[in-house]
Formats: C-alpha cells, sequence, structure tokens
C-alpha cells in the first residue's frame, strides 16, 4: 500500500471517530438543569409507591421522563402551580376543583401544552382497597373539562390489550376507551389532537400505557411514544 492510501486510510479513520464521537454527544441527555420542565400531575404511583417510601419509587415511567426533561411533580392544576411550566403530563389524575379547571383551560389557551391519559377503565395495579381515596380512581375523574374541549369520553366495549399508536410508535394499552368530537382523533378512536386556543392538546383513552413495567415486551415501546408525543407538544 501506497504512502498516499495510507495517508487517506488514517484520514478516514479519523474521520469516522469523529463523526462517531459527536453522534454520541448528541445522544447523551442533556444534564438535568439544561431540560426543559415537565409538569406531572397524576394519582398514579410513578414518583413514589403506594405507600409513600422511597424505596418504592422511581418507575420506569419516570426514568424515561427524567431522562428529557426535568419533571417537576404537582398537585393541582392550580394556576400557582401551572405557572411553574408551559408542558404538562396529566396521568389519570384525582378530580379537580372546578376553579383549577377554569386555571387549567385558560393556561392552555394562553399558549400551555398538555398531555392527558384519561382512561375510563383503569387496570393499574393497586393494594389499595376500592373507595380508598389514595387509589388512582378507576375511572378518569372528568367534571366537565373533555366536554369543554368538544370531546367526549367513552368506556371500552371489551377489556384486555389492545394494539395502537402514539407519537408514529406501536403502543400496548390495556382497556382502552374511544373518544368523539370535534379534535383530530385517531381512527381508532384512542388518541385525539386538540387545538385549544393558543395552546394543545392530546388526550389519549388509556393510562395503563404507562406501567411499561407489568406489560413486559408488549409496551416496549410505550414509553418512547409517550415521550415522541411530549416532543411534539413543545
Amino acid at each position: 500500500m501506497t504512502r498516499a492510501r495510507l495517508r487517506a486510510l488514517g484520514l478516514a479513520v479519523v474521520c469516522l471517530a469523529i463523526a462517531a464521537y459527536a453522534f454520541a454527544q448528541l445522544r447523551r441527555p442533556a444534564p438535568a438543569s439544561e431540560r426543559p420542565a415537565l409538569l406531572l400531575l397524576t394519582s398514579l404511583p410513578l414518583v413514589f409507591g403506594e405507600d409513600f417510601s422511597i424505596e418504592g419509587g422511581g418507575s420506569p415511567a419516570l426514568t424515561a421522563l427524567q431522562s428529557h426533561y426535568r419533571v417537576i411533580p404537582v398537585s393541582v392544576a392550580s394556576s400557582a402551580e401551572l405557572a411553574k411550566g408551559r408542558l404538562l403530563l396529566m396521568a389519570q389524575p384525582f378530580a379537580q376543583p372546578a376553579e383549577d379547571l377554569v386555571a387549567l383551560d385558560q393556561w392552555v389557551r394562553d399558549g400551555g401544552r398538555v398531555l392527558l391519559l384519561a382512561d375510563p377503565l383503569l387496570e393499574w395495579p393497586s393494594s389499595r382497597p376500592l373507595g380508598d381515596r389514595l387509589r388512582p380512581p378507576v375511572m378518569f375523574a372528568d367534571t366537565g373539562l373533555l366536554a369543554h374541549w368538544g370531546l367526549r369520553l367513552d368506556a371500552p366495549d371489551r377489556p384486555g390489550l389492545k394494539a395502537s399508536s402514539l407519537g408514529n410508535r406501536p403502543i400496548v394499552t390495556i382497556s382502552p376507551g374511544s373518544l368523539h368530537g370535534g379534535c383530530e382523533i385517531s381512527g381508532d378512536g384512542i388518541v385525539a389532537r386538540c387545538r385549544i386556543g393558543r395552546g394543545r392538546a392530546t388526550v389519549v383513552a388509556d393510562a395503563d400505557l404507562l406501567d411499561a413495567g407489568n406489560l413486559g415486551g408488549d409496551g416496549a415501546h410505550n414509553l418512547e411514544a409517550v415521550l415522541q408525543e411530549l416532543d411534539a407538544l413543545k
């Protein structure tokens, strides 16, 4: 091999190494302080376990969210809490007071973005008895918000696993409902994308999809799909 060929080969190797390093840098998660804020309002045991101990927390869903966002848990959809960010994930939240629903609607109309997982038949495992006020509600506690946004949420005809898609990725849901109304609704009725004033809301008729740890391989892409949908809302 001539010297010129050796030099060309060496230059090619160096270029490939530089490209590989640059690609690795692009894939590296940004430091937590540089990640965009994501408000999280949920009744599900994503941040803490059902007994609120540190050992029971850190769900796969939370880990996935924290890889892209600076997650800020909020307890209610009040004006003061919503002022902490412009992107909100609501996952099967407890019923919100009327004044907080008004605040949420105004926040969205002013430019806020929300991904709402509203499950009419939640099957998330819970050790708490039915009726326990800390148990995630089996039915999405809608007190008029969806109707105000021109949507109707119906319970499923049959329970069980169902394949769907979210954020252009395949997902598996458990006993999802169906959405109807004036928004852009997916063919299977599981996802609705709405423009509300200057903001946007994506509503998914299932919240069990976040339980990636119990879905195994069937739900391998669920959390990626949630992240992609959140990125699309930003």
